[in-house]
């Protein structure tokens, strides 16, 4: 199937929309762990994204690509830019990305994380942060743990969506509180990206007929044996989970 084809087969309604830029594809991809710019360009148009995610590792401890040859290869005028303090180990430091990415690119839409070293989100530490980041102009898209109340301070201090865990990163244990997840997004009227642990297609589609508006994806593709392909099946999941979901076939709670 062609990139053209592709495309047209996952457009749909925005399902957010910021300064003039919608999200329309439902499958976010990170792309932190990849060292060649050809196959960043590859994974993104197999999975039909339209977001392109960047940031500064403080620390300068991760292999990095050059921007210069990201642009070369992937035509990063074709999506959505927007940053992320995936890397941030604290308040401050996701505080000091997000500033800098604004300073280097002029991005104002951040997905925000605060990880300390168990690599789970610090829910109170984000909620000051967001605060912080849309009292100076950012769009602000955070990143938590499964929490009503939580999703709601976020709500109401004017994020533009939710980032909830579905279990932790790079773990490939899927969705593994369902309820806990169920409620926290019936909490908010913000959009909600499921993320976290989705290593299969499988529990992509789950993660979607759950009711996410979206599902972020990063480790379970970077390290495939062939990561176009996964990108692509991802992209049938987030698809088919969605469909499933516009009828009301969710199903059983798992927990």
């Amino acid at each position: 199937m062609s990139t053209a084809a592709v495309s047209a087969a996952v457009t749909t309604d925005p399902w957010l929309s910021l300064r003039g830029r919608e999200f329309r594809s439902r499958l976010i991809l990170g792309i932190e762990q990849y060292t060649d710019p050809t196959l960043v360009s590859e994974v993104l148009r197999s999975a039909a994204c339209d977001v392109f995610i960047t940031t500064f590792d403080l620390e300068q401890t991760k292999p990095s690509l050059l921007m210069s040859d990201l642009d070369d290869a992937v035509g990063l005028d074709d999506y959505v830019w927007i940053g992320t303090t995936s890397f941030a180990r604290s308040q401050q430091d996701a505080l000091l990305t997000a500033r800098r990415l604004r300073d280097s690119y002029g991005i104002d839409i951040m997905k925000l994380d605060v990880r300390p070293s168990d690599n789970l989100p610090h829910n109170a530490q984000t909620v000051t942060a967001a605060a912080e980041l849309i009292a100076e102009g950012f769009d602000v898209l955070p990143f938590i743990l499964p929490d009503p109340a939580t999703a709601v301070a976020l709500e109401q201090a004017g994020c533009a969506a939710v980032r909830v865990m579905c279990s932790p990163v790079a773990s490939a244990r899927g969705v593994v509180d369902e309820r806990a997840v169920r409620e926290t997004m019936a909490a908010v009227s913000i959009p909600v990206v499921l993320e976290g642990g989705l290593g299969t297609p499988a529990q992509v589609v789950r993660a979607m007929e759950l009711g996410a508006d979206a599902v972020l994806v990063n480790t379970a593709v970077a390290q495939a044996p062939s990561p176009t392909k996964l990108a692509e099946s991802m992209r049938l999941a987030v698809e088919a989970g969605r469909l499933a979901a516009d009828q009301g076939l969710v199903g059983p709670l798992d927990k």
